[in-house]
């Protein structure tokens, strides 16, 4: 299990958990990352990731995607 931010580019990976204070978990939660479910990252930007969840595209800051173990 490793942080999002150390996953490949365009490569899919499985959500395993989903880290941080509760309300921290609730925004991601309604972002769409849920565990169990699948995320990709799209790009990298200036230490933000752009990714790929339920055909969505989303930004998240590093300390965000941090949170999020797959």
């Amino acid at each position: 299990m490793m942080p999002l931010t150390l996953a490949n580019v365009g490569e899919r990976n499985l959500i395993k958990k989903i880290g941080g204070k509760p309300e921290v978990q609730r925004h991601l939660e309604n972002l769409g990352f849920v565990t169990g479910g699948s995320v990709t990252i799209v790009n990298t930007l200036r230490g933000s990731l752009i990714v790929r969840v339920k055909e969505s595209r989303v930004a998240l800051s590093h300390e965000l995607a941090q949170k999020i173990m797959v």
